[in-house]
């Protein structure tokens, strides 16, 4: 399955880079050079770092700590990986073409942004409705947790969400860029976003619009909604308890989670969903970044915040290379 999806993935890029080969795409980016907007580049800078770093943070310490061996650390692992590649995908090039003047990108590297995006984004769509049913089953069936939730499952809905989500970036990568586009090559954004750069084209878009709106559909609304559903068994479930203490793990842990989902899913639906007559090359931008730089900053510090098992497992590790570094 993976060498007939990069098999496809490099053919797509030769025709991409074959069907515009008149100049490259010039990003128009997120900032200019004023002092208002250097601080803000430095605040994004900063944020992205911080990013980088607490997702790493959160893969190390799931995979030293034995504790966290459970389906839904290593689910959150992943979510920690496709973070710190989605921000690795889009911060080093807003920044370097910011600090160096040069606002250009080629067709492949503009392909390779979609495809990357979208594979992670979609990815971590059918990553966080595997995370609700994680939820589900440990709030609602607790007995049966290891059966309804085994590691193969566990396993298989991982490599799902990768498969599925690099199926959506690969078509929409391939068909986008090839459309034939007009003289203006420049794109109102700081990273390569299939809907804008297909604002660019000259030519008839309306079935390629047509088909990536019902590929929204699947890869927005059916895990949307496949994590209402969970979350709201899980309240029903959650307000049936008699006990005060029992009802507040689970109320924190899905608080949580509904804090990430709600950021991610509501940028995304905005960004990938809404009409054509009504975007704003603005908004775009700005929504853009919620979900790209801010988003996955917050994922480790609300889990680790608002989880005693990160913090019992942070403590140790820090109290590790405390006795390593006086040793």
């Amino acid at each position: 399955m993976m060498k007939t999806v990069i098999y496809f993935f490099i053919s797509s890029l030769k025709i991409m880079k074959n069907g515009n080969t008149t100049s490259d795409f010039i990003l128009l980016g997120l900032f200019n050079h004023t002092e208002a907007h250097l601080f803000l580049f430095a605040m994004v800078l900063t944020i992205a770092f911080a990013s980088l770093v607490g997702n790493a943070l959160m893969i190390l310490l799931i995979h030293q700590d034995a504790r966290l061996h459970t389906p839904m650390y290593f689910l959150l692992s992943q979510l920690s990986l496709m973070d710190m590649m989605l921000v690795s995908t889009i911060v080093p090039k807003m920044a370097t073409n910011y600090l160096t003047g040069k606002m250009s990108i080629s067709p492949a590297e503009c392909g390779l942004q979609i495809f990357f995006l979208l594979t992670l984004g979609g990815g971590e769509c059918f990553l966080l409705a595997a995370m609700s049913y994680d939820r589900y089953v440990a709030v609602c069936h607790p007995l049966r947790y290891p059966i309804l939730m085994n590691w193969q499952l566990c396993l298989k809905m991982t490599v799902g969400s990768w498969v599925l989500g690099a199926a959506d970036g690969l078509m929409q990568a391939a068909a986008t860029l090839s459309f034939p586009f007009c003289d203006a090559h420049e794109i109102n954004h700081f990273f390569c976003e299939a809907p804008t750069l297909v604002g660019l084209a000259c030519a008839d878009t309306f079935v390629f619009e047509y088909v990536m709106y019902l590929c929204c559909v699947l890869m927005l609304l059916v895990p949307f909604s496949l994590i209402l559903i969970s979350y709201s068994l899980i309240l029903a479930a959650v307000l049936q308890m008699h006990s005060r203490e029992a009802r507040k793990k689970p109320f924190a842990t899905c608080s949580s989670h509904l804090s990430v989902v709600g950021l991610f899913y509501g940028a995304a639906i905005f960004t990938y969903m809404q009409p054509k007559s009504y975007r704003s090359a603005h908004h775009d931008k700005v929504v853009s970044v919620f979900y790209t730089i801010f988003t996955p900053v917050l994922n480790p510090l609300i889990y680790s915040l608002r989880n005693s098992e990160v913090k019992d497992a942070l403590r140790k590790c820090m109290g590790q290379c405390s006795s390593l570094s006086q040793g």
